[in-house]
């Protein structure tokens, strides 16, 4: 288990704490051209208020089909979902756990997540059946996902004062906070945030900041589009008491991330240590 850091410089500010975190969401705008893109099986323009349920009656998807219905997410996902054509705007979706890329998909098909980019992601949704949903998880679920840098700065003022951003989302991540009832993240993301497929907690590692900054906002903020939504209340519980520095720390935590060393693109190492370079070293006096 590795973590890249930035030295010296301001991340990209923007978890998952203990159960499930960051649903994807960036919509394709064209479909790859070596891909087929899924084909319509419902013929519905509107939501499909069954679209969740019915993933109960479906089987493990297949990783070979679930490559060419994958072909509309290319666009935006990038064909191995690392979101290398836009960072800043497609969250990562490479390495996600097969179930639960399949269960995102339903929400968005049946009308039940409306939040961040949702609108752009419903009508393809719309076009899976539920199968089509696993198979397209489980495609996913076999690309490595990549990683970010995280924030190596230092915090200036407050609880934190002089700690690395990164740091405060660390301490969070692995030990929690007992005196405030949050439970370490890796109790079911896992100490390299690959999370479990069988419940289908997500992979968070190497998620961009943004996303996971949005996501643990939405969380602390309670609502949930879908009854009994046993995953968002646990991730809403652990969120309630979170400060808007410990989001962004867990975030920048997460986005540096990665469970392999060879997982950090060449860009991102180069970046690394030319950031470090550059840093001015304190000095001896």
């Amino acid at each position: 288990m590795r973590h890249i850091r930035a030295y010296g410089l301001v991340g990209l500010a923007g978890l998952a704490i203990a159960a499930v975190a960051y649903a994807q969401s960036a919509p394709p705008a064209a479909p790859a051209p070596a891909a087929a893109a899924p084909a319509a099986t419902t013929g519905k323009a509107g939501p499909d208020p069954d679209a969740y349920a019915e993933l109960a009656k479906t089987h493990w998807g297949d990783a070979k089909a679930g490559a060419a219905k994958a072909g509309a997410c290319a666009a935006c996902h990038g064909l191995d979902g690392n979101a290398t054509a836009n960072p800043a705007l497609y969250p990562r979706i490479a390495g996600q756990n097969e179930l639960y890329v399949a269960k995102q998909l339903a929400l968005f098909k049946a009308g039940l997540r409306t939040d961040g980019n949702a609108a752009l992601m419903i009508p393809y949704a719309q076009a899976l059946s539920p199968q089509d949903m696993r198979d397209v998880g489980a495609y996913f679920q076999t690309q490595h996902s990549g990683a970010g840098i995280a924030d190596d700065s230092a915090i200036a003022s407050g609880p934190y004062q002089g700690k690395k951003l990164y740091q405060v989302g660390e301490k969070l991540y692995r030990q929690g906070d007992t005196s405030r009832g949050i439970v370490a993240c890796t109790a079911c993301h896992g100490p390299d945030g690959t999370g479990n497929p069988g419940p289908a907690f997500a992979h968070v590692g190497g998620q961009q900041s943004w996303y996971v900054e949005m996501r643990l906002n939405e969380y602390r903020g309670g609502q949930s589009t879908l009854k009994d939504d046993k995953h968002f209340g646990l991730m809403a519980l652990e969120t309630k008491n979170l400060s808007d520095e410990e989001i962004k720390g867990l975030a920048t935590y997460l986005q540096g991330l990665h469970n392999r060393a060879d997982q950090a693109s060449p860009a991102d190492v180069a970046a690394a240590k030319a950031a470090a370079a550059a840093t001015p070293q304190p000095s001896k006096n």
